[in-house]
């Protein structure tokens, strides 16, 4: 199967280190597609689990690593967003801070095919509950635990039955209203911000939720996450943008493409700015409720 070559690929959200994580999924992915720039954008590794000494890290794991290492060997660029549970790397990030052939920052702009300027940043920043109440998000993220431990045996039993996978995190977010609504506020304020800074569009993780939309004239794109949806975010040369499901952990099962991309213009071909390189002065840019700078 010959790799599928892409301007940009954008992943997030891939918890390396936990039990959950599709690393055997991605590893696929990545071995079957290759780009001019590979964005992970946040919580590629999990850092909350190792300092609770809960961490799970499989031969799996290791082989993403090596895969993403190999791309920037042979030319990719490759540029980690630091998210909220890598954000251990943030204070570093003042002091120019990279992993070899990997580049680290807290957010940066993208300029698509297009010729627009998109705000990529992990998005935990806009997430109040993550900024305001971390006791709250860590209860969060036990519930998350659990609830995935219930999708795990759930699904087991659907593979013994013959049928395919079912997310039960994703139907609690489309069913349960403070769910709902919590996605709708995380969307509104990364684009009004946007809006504000002169961005015209932003693509972000965090909430593990693949969207590509339009809000208040600004273009939201959510590449999703790679515990149970398994998507990323793809820019072709052509100035097109797509979210692909990936569901191949061996070379013999086929992929599926999600329906929900969004056509651009082809234009020039753009340039990365590096962005403002600490949490805290983003904050203090924002405000109480505001969170990043212009790149």
């Amino acid at each position: 199967m010959k790799a599928k070559t892409y301007r940009s690929i954008f992943i997030s959200d891939v918890h390396l280190g936990t039990r959950d994580c599709q690393a055997d999924k991605l590893n696929n992915f990545l071995k079957h597609n290759t780009c001019d720039t590979l964005y992970l954008v946040g919580d590629i590794i999990d850092a909350w689990k190792i300092q609770q000494n809960t961490w799970r890290w499989k031969q799996s794991h290791t082989n993403v690593v090596r895969r993403v290492l190999g791309h920037a060997k042979r030319g990719t660029r490759v540029i980690y967003i630091a998210g909220n549970h890598d954000e251990f790397l943030r204070p570093m990030l003042p002091y120019g801070f990279s992993f070899g052939l990997v580049e680290i920052h807290n957010q940066i702009e993208h300029i698509g095919a297009d010729g627009k300027h998109y705000l990529v940043t992990h998005g935990d920043l806009f997430d109040g509950i993550t900024r305001l109440a971390p006791w709250l998000a860590f209860l969060g993220d036990k519930a998350y635990d659990i609830i995935l431990s219930i999708n795990s045996k759930y699904n087991w039993l659907r593979h013994r039955m013959g049928f395919g996978y079912f997310s039960l995190s994703r139907v609690l977010k489309h069913r349960v209203k403070k769910a709902v609504d919590f996605i709708f506020k995380f969307e509104e304020n990364l684009a009004n911000y946007c809006k504000k800074r002169g961005f015209d569009g932003v693509i972000c993780g965090h909430i593990h939720h693949a969207e590509i939309k339009e809000i208040n004239g600004v273009m939201y794109m959510n590449d999703g996450d790679w515990v149970e949806s398994c998507t990323s975010l793809v820019e072709h040369h052509s100035g097109h943008w797509e979210i692909i499901t990936w569901i191949k952990e061996k070379d013999d099962v086929v992929t599926d493409t999600d329906s929900g991309s969004r056509e651009q213009s082809t234009g020039r071909a753009g340039k990365n700015r590096a962005g403002i390189q600490g949490p805290d002065q983003l904050r203090d840019d924002l405000g109480v409720n505001e969170v990043a700078t212009k790149v």
